[in-house]
C-alpha cells in the first residue's frame, strides 16, 4: 500500500469561527498521554462538540459515548485551522465528510477483508449448521441416555453380584468341610465374575460406537475451527500491515510491524482505529504541521471505564502508545516536567511514634515508596530516620496525589499483626475528599468490583465478572460552591478504590476534584487520609491518629 496516497475529496481541514488572530501557539507539540489541553484545541473542540449536537441521526448513538479528537495544525502557508476524527466507527461507517478518513476503510464492499469476513462467516455457518443439526443432537441425546443406562445397569449388576457374593459365604459357612460344595461356589463366582466382565465390555462397545460418530461430527467441526481460528490470524495480520503509518520524519510502518519493533506483540482489535492516529496521518498526507491535539468523551459513561461526557483523556496505552511513538518521530514534544521534588528538604511530620510503631503525614506529590520516577518517597525518609529500626516497613500505602497518614511498622512482627488486621478490614480509616460537583444522597455504601485496566494503567475499571469486591462507606459533610465534601470510610482496600467509587455512574458519578485519571486536572488532587484507628500490636490498647486535612 502507498503511505503517501492522498484522498481526492480534499483535506477536510475546519477554520476557526471565531478569530484567533494573536492567540500564541504553542512551542512544542502535546504529549498525547500527558497534557493540558492548550486554548486552540479547546476552541477547535468546542466548535466539534457544536456539530455533535446539531446531528439529530446521530444522537441516540452519540448518547452511547465515543471518543472524538481535534488536531490543530498550520499550512505551509502559515494558515491556522483543525482537523478532527472519531475512533472506531460513527453511525456504522469510518467515513463522514466533517471528519478525517481513516487510514483504513475496512467496510470498503470491494475490499479483501469483506470478502475474507464472508469466508469465515461461511465457517462460522457451517459450524452452526453441524452443531443444530438433528443428528447431531441426537447422537449426543442418545449418547447421554446410553451412559446413564450403562451405568444403572452395572450399578444393578454390582449389587446383584454383592449380594450372590454374600449367600455364598452364607453356604460356606453352614457347610465348612463340603469340597464339592466349595468347587461349586468357587464355579459360581468365577462364572458371575466372568459375566460382569461380559456385560461391561458390551455396554463400552456400545457406547464406543456412539462416541465414534459423535467423534468424527466433532472432528469435522473442530477442523473448521481451527480453519476459522487461522482464517482469523492471518486476516488480523492482513489488516494490520494495511494499515501504513506516517511519521514527522516522512518514514512509513504498517501497525503490525510498529507493534513488533516495539515489543508490544499482536496489537489488539482496532489498533490504527482510534483518533489520534487518524489525524496525525492525515496531517501528513497533505503537509500539514501538526501545533497540538486534544481528544474528549462524547456521550454517557461505557459500563466499565469511567468516561465523562465533554472531558479531555490521553491517548489510550494498548492501542495508540507504540503507533504514536513512530509517529511522531521528528516531531518535538511538550515531555512532561519531573514531578516536583519539593519535600526533599522538609522533615517528616511524625503524628504517632512508640518502639514498635510510627505514624507520618505524607504530603501531597510524595511516593510512598520508591517507584520509576525521582521522586523521594516515605519509605525511603522513614529508613534514613530509623537506621536501627529491624525493618522500617509501610503496612498500607497511599496514591502519590493523595495526602494524609501512613502508617510503618519498626519491626516485622508488627509488620505481620497489621497487615493480618488489614486483610481482615479490622482498621478503621476516614478519607476526607472534595467532590467536582453535587450528589444528591447524603450518606449510604458503594459496591463495585473492581480490576486494573490491562489496556490502560494505572486506571482501574468496574468489572462485574473479573473484578475484585470492593466496599466503600460515605457520608456527606458539606456542599459548598457547586462541590461536596465527603467523608469516606473504606471496608477494603482495592487500588484507586474511593476514586473510582466517587466517580463511576454506578457509584456517585461524581469524580473527586482533581482527579486525572477518572475526572479532571485541578492544583492537586483533593483527597486525604484523614484518620486511622486499629488495635496495637503489642500492647492490644486501641490507637487513634487523625490528621486534618488542610483543604478542608
Amino acid at each position: 500500500m502507498d503511505c503517501l496516497h492522498r484522498e481526492e475529496k480534499g483535506e477536510r481541514l475546519h477554520w476557526f469561527k471565531r478569530d484567533i488572530t494573536g492567540m500564541p501557539l504553542p512551542e512544542k507539540f502535546t504529549n498525547p498521554f500527558r497534557y493540558t489541553p492548550h486554548p486552540l484545541a479547546k476552541m477547535a473542540a468546542e466548535e466539534v462538540q457544536d456539530f455533535l449536537s446539531q446531528q439529530e441521526e446521530w444522537q441516540e448513538e452519540l448518547r452511547q459515548g465515543k471518543m472524538f479528537g481535534v488536531l490543530v495544525v498550520q499550512t505551509e502557508r502559515g494558515k491556522i485551522g483543525y482537523l478532527t476524527a472519531f475512533s472506531g466507527l460513527l453511525a456504522g461507517s469510518a467515513n463522514h465528510p466533517f471528519f478525517v478518513p481513516p487510514v483504513y476503510d475496512l467496510l470498503n464492499p470491494a475490499g479483501f477483508f469483506k470478502t475474507e469476513e464472508r469466508n469465515i462467516d461461511h465457517i462460522n455457518a457451517d459450524i452452526r449448521r453441524m452443531q443444530d443439526s438433528d443428528i447431531y443432537r441426537n447422537l449426543q441425546k442418545q449418547l447421554e441416555e446410553s451412559r446413564l443406562r450403562a451405568h444403572a445397569t452395572l450399578e444393578k449388576a454390582k449389587m446383584q453380584f454383592k449380594e450372590a457374593k454374600q449367600k455364598r459365604d452364607l453356604i460356606r459357612a453352614a457347610s465348612p468341610d463340603d469340597p464339592a460344595c466349595a468347587e461349586a461356589l468357587i464355579k459360581e463366582s468365577q462364572y458371575q465374575k466372568a459375566e460382569f466382565k461380559r456385560l461391561k465390555a458390551r455396554l463400552e462397545r456400545e457406547l464406543s460406537a456412539l462416541q465414534a460418530k459423535l467423534d468424527a461430527i466433532n472432528q469435522e467441526i473442530e477442523t473448521r475451527k481451527t480453519e476459522r481460528k487461522a482464517r482469523s490470524a492471518a486476516l488480523q495480520e492482513k489488516i494490520f500491515r494495511q494499515f501504513q503509518l506516517l511519521n514527522g520524519k516522512g518514514e512509513c510502518k504498517d501497525v503490525f510491524s510498529i507493534f513488533q519493533e516495539a515489543g508490544a506483540g499482536i496489537p489488539p482489535s482496532g489498533s490504527g482505529e482510534c483518533a489520534a492516529p487518524k489525524l496525525l496521518q492525515h496531517a501528513f498526507l497533505h503537509r500539514l504541521k501538526p501545533i497540538t491535539m486534544a481528544e474528549f468523551w462524547w456521550g454517557d459513561s461505557p459500563r466499565h471505564e469511567i468516561r465523562r461526557h465533554g472531558y479531555f483523556y490521553p491517548a489510550c496505552q494498548s492501542k495508540c502508545k507504540p503507533l504514536l511513538h513512530h509517529m511522531l518521530q521528528g516531531i518535538e514534544i511538550d515531555l512532561p516536567a519531573s514531578p516536583a521534588n519539593g519535600h526533599r528538604n522538609m522533615p517528616l511530620e511524625i503524628l504517632y511514634e512508640d518502639p514498635w510503631l510510627i505514624a507520618v503525614h505524607k504530603p501531597a506529590g510524595m511516593l510512598s515508596v520508591p517507584g520509576k520516577i525521582s521522586v523521594e518517597s516515605v519509605s525511603e525518609r522513614l529508613h534514613a530516620l530509623l537506621p536501627e529500626a529491624e525493618a522500617p516497613l509501610l503496612v498500607h500505602r497511599l496514591d502519590m496525589e493523595t495526602s494524609g497518614i501512613l502508617l510503618a511498622a519498626k519491626t516485622k512482627s508488627a509488620y505481620k499483626n497489621l497487615q493480618a488486621q488489614f486483610r481482615k478490614h479490622e482498621i478503621r480509616k476516614r478519607y476526607i475528599a472534595i467532590l467536582d460537583g453535587n450528589i444528591t444522597s447524603q450518606e449510604g455504601a458503594i459496591e463495585l468490583p473492581i480490576r486494573p485496566d490491562p489496556a490502560d494503567r494505572p486506571r482501574q475499571t468496574v468489572d462485574h465478572q473479573w473484578g475484585k469486591s470492593s466496599t466503600t462507606r460515605y457520608q456527606v459533610l458539606e456542599r459548598r460552591n457547586g462541590k461536596t465534601i465527603v467523608a469516606f470510610y473504606p471496608i477494603t482496600g482495592r487500588t484507586h478504590q474511593i476514586r473510582v467509587h466517587a466517580a463511576h455512574p454506578e457509584g456517585l458519578d461524581t469524580p473527586i476534584l482533581g482527579d486525572e485519571l477518572y475526572g479532571r486536572k485541578a492544583e492537586r488532587l483533593f483527597l486525604h487520609a484523614e484518620a486511622l484507628q486499629f488495635r496495637h500490636p503489642v500492647t492490644g490498647e486501641t490507637i487513634s491518629i487523625e490528621k486534618k486535612a488542610d483543604f478542608y
